[in-house]
């Protein structure tokens, strides 16, 4: 490293340099990554830092803070690799975020909580918001999950619900969300009732696949074990002994979002998502899911975990995208407050032919018959 001679008045930090051993048990691939990509992404979230292994030694040099920020963040990555959970730049990418938030949980403990095992691999959190919104429906019995597209509200709940039915904490499983686009109203759409509100239900069904043995679903929703129904169908039911999930909960109106929580049956527990942003109902219609939080914030039991663009699990340019969509929502409503109202201009009356004194006067388009139409429309 070329060592430059600062300003006077500058501040610079001193270069640091630290050595980690690896311990013999860890293998250094794991922790490097395939090529090095894991030792990449560790060099591109701390630019100003080098970063060489040799043997089972690293040394990180560099600025003193990053040294140290790079130094506990290999120490997390090592806990990762003994824990069993595969390394990625992903991974690497959010350890980095955690560290420089200075969270109050360790990448580790995030990234090796366990939720379920199933098929072969572990379903886990990974960012603290999701922790954090699975520990919330470990201690409440009812939940909201809310935050954008992509943030794992559906598919944690799902894993939860799956291993409190292994765990036979329930009885059973029971899926459920709007059929907004249809109204709830199925009946105009060909083929049979399976047929018509399977295009609202998939989403649920693929987060099921892929955490119990698809051979077994059949049998399971035969059984009753596993119920997938839209959300007009919960209407007086007692749900007791169930784990229930409300998805795309931002569509359902304040009625039904009433309807839905007073099912709550003896032994249940109920997890709810949305996206408060993505709604789809017809316009003028209240969510359901906005007007809850200001109804049930601060009642017991009762938990409302947010989660954010930090926590989108998808490709990062979701996450920048949602980001995008929040300023470009932000500048719009500014810009809507800025603009003084028009003012409303009384309607236009007119003089009927002959008809002087009172009821001399009538209202555009009030002709005799009623047929009578004023050709300019004024504009609304």
């Amino acid at each position: 490293m070329t060592a430059t001679s600062p300003r006077p008045d500058s501040r610079v930090e001193h270069p640091s340099e630290h050595r980690i051993v690896v311990p013999p048990h860890v293998p250094m691939v794991a922790l490097l990554g395939s090529r090095d990509s894991v030792l990449k992404a560790v060099e591109d979230g701390f630019p100003q830092v080098n970063v060489h292994a040799r043997g089972n030694e690293i040394t990180v040099a560099g600025p003193a803070g990053d040294v140290a920020l790079v130094s506990r963040l290999l120490d997390e990555l090592v806990e990762v690799v003994e824990a069993g959970t595969e390394l990625t730049p992903d991974v690497v990418r959010r350890s980095v975020g955690m560290l420089t938030a200075e969270t109050a949980q360790r990448p580790a403990e995030v990234l090796t909580f366990n939720i379920l095992s199933s098929r072969g691999r572990t379903i886990r959190p990974k960012t603290v918001g999701q922790k954090r919104y699975v520990e919330a429906i470990d201690v409440n019995t009812i939940t909201f999950g809310i935050g954008p597209a992509g943030t794992g509200k559906t598919y944690l709940a799902m894993a939860k619900a799956v291993q409190a039915l292994q765990s036979h904490q329930v009885n059973r499983i029971i899926l459920t969300r709007p059929a907004v686009e249809a109204g709830e109203r199925l009946g105009y759409l060909p083929g049979s009732l399976t047929e018509k509100i399977d295009p609202y239900l998939r989403p649920l069904y693929d987060a099921l696949h892929d955490m119990v043995d698809p051979d077994s679903i059949p049998k399971l929703i035969e059984a009753g074990t596993i119920e997938v129904a839209p959300l007009a169908f919960m209407r007086g039911r007692s749900l007791n002994d169930s784990f229930i999930i409300l998805d795309e909960a931002q569509n359902t109106t304040s009625e039904q979002m009433k309807m839905f929580l007073t099912r709550l049956g003896f032994g249940s527990r109920m997890v709810i998502t949305g996206d408060a942003t993505q709604v789809d109902l017809p316009g003028g219609t209240a969510s359901g899911l906005r007007v809850v939080q200001d109804i049930l914030t601060g009642v017991d039991d009762v938990e409302f975990c947010r989660l954010t663009s930090s926590d989108v699990v998808r490709h990062r340019l979701v996450s920048d995208i949602i980001d995008a969509y929040a300023r470009w929502d932000t500048t719009s409503a500014r810009g809507r407050s800025d603009r003084p109202d028009r003012p409303r201009r009384a309607p236009a009356r007119r003089v009927v032919a002959g008809g002087g004194g009172r009821g001399g006067e009538r209202r555009d388009g009030e002709g005799r018959d009623g047929q009578a139409r004023d050709a300019a429309v004024e504009d609304r």
